[in-house]
């Protein structure tokens, strides 16, 4: 296909698009301003109802179950405003020409006559949404999905399931990957009907697989994995809505950058069920984005780190000995120095570990119990014999002595998984004695060694991970005001089962008693599950989405599944895209002793987004980083051939020219310059106007992006320019890095080297000039 040719095909993709923003903006303006009206009539119907003056406890009672039945509206019609609308599916009816244009979001509305415009996600009618495939299309000829942000329509992505009965207006009118598909069905040979077939029947797999147990979505390039993926959630989401919609559904990613990316293009069900986070954000409170070098890498994930950090952990578990290099404990109190035998707190010690429990819970014993120790100690001391059950008070009396209070934390400390990794770290004679313990060499022990207040890697979480749950939390305070707070709500919804009987609204299941009971004192909106979840280390999902998961080291893993107990996880990856020291190279051992017998792997083997000429380079590439593995099989032929430039001078004289002539070829694409980790900032510096990926920067959405192979991860380009080739092939898994680099293009591809090109990209060399 010739530049002209391309030109006009994007002119006409873009025209098509804009219609559709158009057409998609007018339907949901319509759907806000019905909304705006009924807040309005639901505000003042609810003014109306605290203004009624009424005497007698049946008129009161009636008056504030009225103003809650609005007030609870209120609040419903005040959460949807983001993402109202999602979705539409256009459903062909027999004997009907036009197909019906159903709406789905996330409250159902009717407009002032009473007719629907908005069909809730959990109506029977929304079901076809989420349940039609290719294969059961339900009446469904497209299904497009809506992205909407402050009201504006701002993106579209069509999924055709069945062409056979679209219009030529129709077909002429979709957008996003359903445009590429349609054509690929509609080309001139039965090959390319049976290649959709095969890429649709592929995916069907995918998204109807049961929930139980673990799916693997073994992709490569361009096969469409993660948008198959993130329909299997939507749908799971709506199939087992009772079970998903309670303990939610974790998406996780590689980098922030990536997880914007797919919340573009996730079929929305709010933001109430879905949390999504990285790797690096597993753990309440840490914030990590940065990555370890390979070496440290290797051995942070390394399944012997689950060793060191329960080695840890038990070497905070002391005895005088080991603490204070006496034989016997002894303690200053206000009564002088008294001596607890070593035997007995050995004793404490062993007990406490056999119970069973995290770390700091089980302190809650040796305290209590060494506390009783030393009063009776004291009591001895003095010559006062105390009985038995005056010990506890007496020992609450020690708790407040600095010295007893030392004494105590220096046997057995209260500890948080992040001061134990740091004093870990920054303590060498511990680090060598745990490290051994762990089976790690000298060389391995002194990768892990870091400066006090160092900020915390990726790599560094599932470490924190493990510490929190081997060290746990003394919640007793917790239960006890859990204990207060049960009996106090059971109160109240006695009272709030009264109430309604009296006004009689129990008896049509208007309003739940327990929503009612907690009118009165609700200190705020009820926080969404995806709101506790993500609060909550320790909560469990009913489901987990994992992407680019080839990259998690068995320590990832570890993290990862501890947050789903019922191992029912959808991951999805391409183990010749594995560049991380942890990462996977068979999921059978990365996953099977974590799910025995429950592990599925689902192939997809047709790549429909990267152009055939640009899938031989990357051919070349995947046989030097994965022998033996077979490419997916690309069957776009269309696109300008990859090409290699040779770039003799400086960066900033040599890059910025390439630039802008990948801009003009593209249009209104994005270009992305990949290159290796050492030179990223250098070549992002050489370019004007090129973004980077930082914390609050949506650098995705900028028409130039530079990035490594890691950050590239997942994402897809118009062009992509990729800057010294060779040095990315100095990387520990360089020829890896380069597989996927070479990979993000959708239409366009440019090698920019210095010096020789190397011999992997021989094909190049033609229009290399070399």
């Amino acid at each position: 296909m010739n530049h002209g040719q391309q030109a006009s095909e994007s002119a006409a993709d873009t025209s098509a698009e804009r219609a559709a923003l158009a057409t998609e903006q007018a339907r949901v303006d319509v759907m806000y301003r019905r909304l705006d009206e009924l807040r309005a009539n639901t505000e003042g119907r609810l003014s109306d109802a605290h203004a009624q003056e009424r005497s007698g406890y049946a008129a009161l009672e009636e008056r504030e179950t009225r103003a809650f039945e609005h007030a609870r509206r209120r609040g419903q019609l005040g959460s949807v405003e983001e993402g109202l609308c999602f979705g539409r599916i256009d459903l062909a009816h027999p004997g009907e020409d036009d197909p019906e244009a159903r709406y789905i979001g996330r409250i159902g509305l009717r407009d002032a006559e009473h007719e629907t415009i908005l069909v809730d996600w959990r109506a029977p009618a929304a079901r076809p949404f989420y349940a039609a495939t290719p294969f059961d299309t339900q009446g469904v000829t497209r299904r497009r999905s809506l992205r909407v942000r402050r009201r504006r329509v701002v993106g579209l992505d069509d999924d055709v399931l069945d062409a056979e009965r679209l219009s030529d207006s129709e077909r002429s009118g979709l957008v996003g990957e359903a445009a590429l598909l349609d054509s690929l069905q509609r080309g001139r040979t039965g090959r390319m009907g049976d290649i959709v077939a095969t890429i649709q029947a592929e995916q069907d797999r995918v998204i109807r697989a049961p929930l139980s147990g673990i799916m693997v979505v073994q992709g490569g390039p361009g096969t469409g994995k993660t948008v198959a993926a993130l329909h299997r959630a939507a749908y799971l989401l709506y199939t087992h809505r009772r079970v998903l919609e309670r303990r939610g559904v974790l998406v996780v990613g590689p980098n922030p950058a990536f997880l914007r990316y797919i919340g573009d293009v996730l079929p929305a069900l709010g933001e109430s069920e879905a949390v999504m986070r990285t790797l690096g954000e597993l753990v309440p409170g840490v914030h990590a984005t940065a990555h370890d070098d390979h070496e440290h890498a290797r051995v942070k994930g390394s399944a012997r780190m689950a060793d060191l950090v329960r080695a840890a952990v038990e070497d905070r578990q002391r005895g005088p000995r080991q603490a204070f290099d006496t034989e016997d404990l002894h303690v200053v109190t206000d009564s002088g120095t008294v001596t607890v035998p070593g035997q007995v707190c050995a004793q404490v010690l062993e007990t406490a570990r056999g119970l069973g429990l995290a770390h700091n819970v089980a302190r809650k014993y040796v305290v209590t119990t060494l506390l009783r120790e030393i009063a009776r100690a004291e009591s001895h001391l003095l010559e006062r014999p105390v009985d038995e059950e005056d010990l506890p008070f007496l020992a609450e009396r020690l708790w407040f002595e600095d010295p007893v209070h030392a004494a105590l934390e220096a046997l057995w400390p209260y500890l948080g998984p992040q001061q134990l990794l740091e004093e870990l770290y920054g303590d060498p004679e511990a680090l060598e004695r745990v490290g051994e313990s762990a089976g790690l060499d000298s060389g391995e022990r002194a990768l892990l060694a870091r400066e006090a207040g160092a900020p915390w890697t990726v790599e560094d979480v599932p470490l924190l991970d493990e510490a929190a749950e081997l060290l746990g939390e003394d919640n007793s305070a917790e239960q006890a005001a859990e204990r207060r707070r049960r009996a106090e709500q059971e109160d109240e919804v006695r009272y709030a089962q009264g109430a309604l009987e009296i006004t009689g609204m129990h008896e049509d299941n208007r309003i739940e008693v327990a929503d009612f009971a907690s009118f009165h004192h609700d200190g705020g909106p009820e926080r969404t599950t995806a709101d506790r979840a993500a609060a909550d280390r320790e909560w469990a999902y009913g489901h987990v989405v994992v992407d680019e998961a080839q990259e998690l080291s068995a320590m990832g893993w570890r993290a990862i599944v501890r947050r789903v107990p019922t191992r029912s996880l959808t991951v999805v990856g391409d183990l010749a895209q594995t560049g991380g020291a942890g990462g996977a190279g068979s999921w059978t051992e990365a996953l099977e002793h974590h799910a025995p017998g429950k592990v599925h792997v689902e192939h997809l083997r047709v790549n429909y987004r990267t152009p055939a000429p640009i899938m031989a380079v990357a051919a070349d590439v995947l046989a030097v980083a994965e022998p033996g593995q077979e490419p997916p099989e690309s069957v776009r032929t269309e696109g300008d051939p990859p090409r290699a430039v040779a770039v003799d001078g400086p960066w900033e004289e040599g890059l910025p020219g390439l630039v802008e002539e990948e801009r003009g070829a593209i249009g209104e694409g994005r270009v992305a310059l990949v290159t290796a980790d050492r030179l990223v900032e250098e070549v992002a510096a050489a370019v004007p106007g090129a973004a980077r990926p930082a914390p609050g920067r949506d650098a995705l959405s900028q028409e130039v992006v530079v990035l490594t192979a890691t950050e590239a991860k997942g994402l897809e380009f118009d062009s992509v320019v990729v800057v010294a080739p060779e040095a990315v092939l100095e990387q520990p898994r360089g020829a890896n890095d380069l597989y996927v680099a070479v990979t993000r293009a959708t239409r366009r591809l440019t090698v920019a080297h210095s010096g020789d090109l190397p011999p992997v990209l021989a094909r190049l060399r033609e229009t290399a000039g070399v």
